[in-house]
């Protein structure tokens, strides 16, 4: 499952920051997902409350945001967002568009607790 090694990945990242800070746990973790990286959310958090057990993240919640397709359209400078799987131009009907956002996968933010002497 493609979505368990990206899960795996970012929980890496996280517990690498968590342990670079001193932080004793992560409460959350935040992703943004392109609608057209392949990945399926669902498919993250389930992997994601596997993965986290016994890790600085078992009590952390996954915050996944979907970012939309945009597309471009150079005959009439124009972004919009495509109806369904066409990717033509509302305005000129031009079918050579360009990708602009959607094919996000990052981890956006990692919180942290920090312990208190």
């Amino acid at each position: 499952m493609h979505e368990v090694s990206i899960m795996q990945s970012a929980l890496e990242i996280a517990i690498e920051r968590a342990q670079r800070m001193g932080a004793h746990s992560i409460s959350a973790l935040g992703l943004r997902v392109g609608e057209l990286s392949g990945v399926v959310p669902d498919a993250l958090e389930f992997a994601f409350e596997a993965l986290k057990q016994d890790t600085p993240a078992q009590s952390a919640k996954l915050v996944v945001e979907t970012v939309p397709l945009v597309l471009y359209c150079s005959a009439c400078d124009r972004e919009f967002t495509p109806d369904g799987y066409w990717y033509e131009c509302p305005t000129c009907h031009n079918r050579r568009t360009e990708i602009r956002q959607g094919r996000e996968l990052d981890v956006t933010y990692v919180e942290l607790s920090l312990e208190r002497h």
